[in-house]
């Protein structure tokens, strides 16, 4: 693709003198292998006609990689490759390293402890895997993190609840440390139902919770602090088991309760130039930005989300002080939150806040309409997890890969959508071998390799093919734009470029396959060549999402 640009910019500098940065697109198949407005980039500059531009520009792009330009519409140029230039960029892939040896910071997933971790953060936990994998791909040495809530009014309710549910278990001389995995869940959710209802319905039990809840941020209550240790190492147990079946790594984990003072002393230092007082309060006013006022402390002198999250930068910005981008990956109803906060560090910390980026993801909905658990919160992450085992347990029983395709499912259903875009989930169709699925894929993959391993060819070195025959160019176009999606996924971080992408490789594949053979043709020895790129290159798009891309079905 560089080649090509470079010989556009070339043109347009003899032909007009300008220096030009030419946008190329990929048109369909018929029309040519690439397509570049460049002529209309131009027009208004050279105060010339862009079809006028457009057939001086097709005249004068040439290259030993080109065979033919055409002039298309208002001024397009299309652009057709050679053969031989088509089976360099598809077997000899280069994914450019821009990002190398740039610190990046990814902040994503964020369960709290005391809570259940629902299928909000299991879309957190996998887009912000993906954002991570796609920056590593270009050369990026990424940073992965995870903020919790580990203080506020939900920890001393399910305290209140744990406290009463040690005297029970410590009835039966069990310790709550020894809870296994797979109880922890349910057990801490219990505890927080039951101090929720307690706070509601007892007078009594409201008033010994929110003084939980100050001792809680105090940290002089050794008894509170105990159930709060134990609490939190419960959570993150669970968490951990999470993260562990879906194959995603986490290399630090912030707490809120770490955050409050570094945040509260930065809003209180910055008082006059960018916070004001408001009835006892300290606030941002946002409306000189465009957005709306937020309070930062409260009138008791406590500081909110706000200024945790300002706290939370300061000590990203001390622990990676390299670091050259981090970001931040929450739903999208945390947006206009987002945008106030980021606006009052730009005043505190301008740098800082330039390098700091907020990702928004859409909110997931089941195809049945059911948004509860069977409990009537909101739905569990293992609980979706498990139903998919449910369904793909009885739709391949025999299938050695039964965990892989679990997996697969559900991760690509949730990264094949736009980032921001609202989700609904069909499991059935998830877990399809048929359509747009993970499963569909990792069987593109494994029939591929069955494919290869048909051949006595195998492992035999194998010469790329000047002239391509039958359907083989369009396979080769298309195994060789992997690239240039992966740099468009990249710039835009955007995972669905990869999926749709792989989704249109498969197919194309499919249709070369159904109309010619590979075992036993004359072109057998190119054709395996073939079929290895395809397989590699579908390899290592799944693997950008954190899709297992199995030998065998």
């Amino acid at each position: 693709m560089q080649e090509v640009r470079d010989t556009i910019q070339a043109a347009v500098k003899d032909l007009f003198n300008v220096e030009v940065e030419p946008a190329l697109t990929r048109p369909d198949e018929q029309f040519g292998d690439y397509a570049t407005n460049v002529a209309l980039q131009l027009a208004k500059q050279l105060n010339k006609n862009p079809r006028e531009i457009a057939d001086q520009l097709a005249k004068e792009i040439k290259s030993p990689s080109i065979t033919k330009t055409e002039v298309a519409g208002p001024g397009f140029v299309n652009i057709t490759l050679t053969d031989e230039y088509l089976a360099k960029q598809a077997f000899d892939q280069k994914i450019t390293q821009s990002l190398k040896d740039q610190e990046i910071l990814v902040e994503f997933g964020d369960p709290n402890p005391f809570k259940e971790m629902h299928i909000g953060h299991l879309y957190s936990y996998i887009v912000g895997d993906s954002i991570c994998r796609l920056l590593e791909t270009n050369g990026a040495k990424v940073r992965r993190s995870s903020y919790h809530g580990d203080v506020g009014l939900h920890v001393a309710k399910a305290i209140f609840g744990l406290r009463e549910l040690k005297k029970e278990r410590d009835g039966r001389n069990v310790s709550l440390d020894s809870i296994p995995t797979d109880e922890i869940d349910e057990f801490l959710k219990t505890a927080y139902a039951y101090g929720a209802k307690k706070y509601e319905e007892n007078d009594a039990a409201r008033t010994e919770i929110e003084v939980i809840n100050k001792h809680i941020y105090l940290k002089d209550d050794p008894a509170i602090d105990e159930l709060h240790r134990v609490g939190c190492k419960l959570s993150f147990s669970y968490f951990d088991s999470v993260l562990s079946l879906l194959g995603i790594s986490n290399d630090k984990r912030y707490l809120e309760s770490q955050t409050t003072d570094a945040g509260k002393k930065l809003v209180e230092q910055n008082l006059g130039p960018v916070f004001e007082e408001s009835q006892g309060a300290i606030v941002y006013e946002g409306e000189k930005k465009g957005l709306h006022t937020r309070v930062f402390i409260t009138s008791k002198g406590l500081p909110t989300y706000e200024a945790k999250d300002l706290g939370l930068t300061v000590l990203k910005d001390k622990d990676y002080p390299k670091a050259t981008r981090s970001i931040i990956i929450t739903a999208h109803e945390q947006s206009e939150y987002f945008k106030v906060m980021l606006a009052a560090l730009s005043e505190i910390d301008k740098p800082l806040a330039d390098k700091t980026t907020h990702l928004a993801h859409g909110f997931l909905s089941l195809s049945t309409g059911k948004m509860s658990s069977r409990t009537g919160d909101v739905y569990g992450a293992m609980e979706l997890l498990l139903r998919v085992k449910d369904v793909v347990h009885e739709q391949y029983p025999d299938s050695p890969v039964k965990k892989e395709v679990t997996l697969a499912a559900v991760k690509y259903t949730f990264l094949k959508h736009k980032l921001g875009s609202d989700i609904v989930v069909d499991i059935k169709e998830s877990v399809s071998l048929e359509g747009n699925s993970g499963p569909y894929l990792q069987y593109a993959h494994a029939r591929a390799r069955s494919i290869l391993a048909k051949s006595s060819l195998q492992g035999a070195i194998l010469n790329q093919e000047a002239i391509l025959k039958g359907g083989e160019r369009s396979l080769v176009r298309k195994i060789g734009e992997y690239p240039e999606v992966v740099g468009k996924a990249v710039s835009e971080l955007m995972p669905h470029y990869i999926c749709t992408y792989l989704y249109e490789l498969a197919q194309t594949f499919n249709r070369f396959y159904e109309n010619n053979r590979v075992i036993d043709d004359p072109r057998e020895a190119f054709r395996l060549q073939l079929v290895e790129a395809y397989a590699q290159t579908l390899k290592n798009g799944l693997s950008i999402l954190n899709i297992s891309a199995p030998e065998k079905m």
